[in-house]
């Protein structure tokens, strides 16, 4: 038997604050076995899982609540690894870790384009002779290759699959750990944006096709989460708990107007300047997204600042991260 921290009320199993969280939650301790997923999750936090063949690692970029995503095969005498939605801002730190865990890098990977941070991968490929940029086809943007959903991501005997989850913009992609022999289990899906936990979706006809333990690990996270689970997000997350009309009232709110907005800039074959006007409108419209009607309160409750990158970022994510870019990616 081992000890077990139970938050209360309803906080799930999988899902875990980290050692940063300030709110300390009321506790109940008691002794119980932990759940499947939260110690394979566990093993995977600490870093391998699959027989030792996948190292794992979540990594953290404070100003934009970004996670980053370090998936390696160490069983390869290559050690082949892969990013997932690099920060230009932390590129030097994940390329030291990369470094130190005798990896090589081969695809740096983007969910969508991100419009509070600009991506590392356009600064990774300098530093990195023969890295690829990785992002998929509806996005807009510019990058190695273009994926579609379906596709599949070798690095070693590990792959990603590619899931269309569009929803936050029409080019997001949920990556998940392949269905087969030798590749890690429970699955693991990295939603971007598409789903953070408790919050966003709906992009069940995707994600919530995947088993009930598959681990979740978000793009974003403000309240102090890691991962959640399949089932634990069907459980309680407040957007797909609703009936379909009152999910309706929250998509068509003031609160979802502003995503639209979101997903008209990275699908426009529109100028970079007319881009940065866009993104400024955006922003006359934020009061309004965290104000709006109670049934979106909870994102009021973020307390969210307002997307500083926003105009510089959405440009430059078009274009692989890089903000004068050469002629040619």
């Amino acid at each position: 038997m081992v000890l077990q921290l139970r938050l209360i009320p309803r906080l799930a199993a999988a899902a875990r604050l980290t050692p940063a969280t300030s709110c300390a939650p009321r506790l109940l301790l008691r002794r119980a076995p932990l759940p499947p997923a939260l110690a394979m999750a566990s093993a995977y936090s600490a870093g391998y899982g699959a027989g030792r063949r996948l190292l794992f690692r979540q990594l953290f970029e404070k100003e934009s609540s970004t996670y980053t995503y370090l998936l390696a095969d160490v069983a390869d005498p290559d050690r082949p690894a892969v990013l997932i939605d690099p920060v230009d801002r932390t590129v030097d730190r994940d390329l030291n870790l990369i470094k130190e865990l005798g990896l090589k890098l081969v695809f740096a990977m983007n969910t969508h384009v991100h419009a509070d941070h600009v991506t590392g991968t356009g600064l990774i490929k300098t530093k990195v002779p023969g890295v690829k940029s990785v992002i998929s086809k509806a996005s807009g943007a510019k990058a190695d290759h273009f994926v579609d959903h379906g596709d599949k991501i070798h690095f070693g005997n590990l792959f990603l699959e590619v899931r269309a989850t569009p929803g936050h913009t029409s080019g997001c992609v949920t990556y998940v750990t392949g269905d087969a022999d030798g590749q890690p289990s429970p699955r693991m899906a990295f939603t971007g944006d598409a789903l953070i936990i408790r919050a966003c979706g709906r992009t069940d006809f995707q994600i919530f096709t995947l088993p009930k333990d598959t681990l979740l690990y978000p793009a974003h996270d403000y309240k102090g989460f890691t991962v959640s689970t399949v089932e634990e997000e069907a459980a309680y997350n407040a957007r797909l708990t609703k009936d379909k009309e009152t999910f309706k009232t929250i998509m068509n709110s003031k609160f979802s107007q502003v995503d639209m907005y979101i997903w008209f800039i990275p699908n426009s074959h529109i100028s970079a300047d007319m881009l940065t006007l866009l993104a400024k409108l955006i922003l006359l419209f934020w009061d309004e997204r965290k104000k709006s009607d109670n049934l979106v309160s909870s994102w009021a409750d973020l307390n969210l600042s307002y997307p500083k990158m926003m105009d510089v970022a959405v440009p430059a994510n078009l274009v692989c991260g890089i903000q004068d870019p050469p002629p040619k990616i």
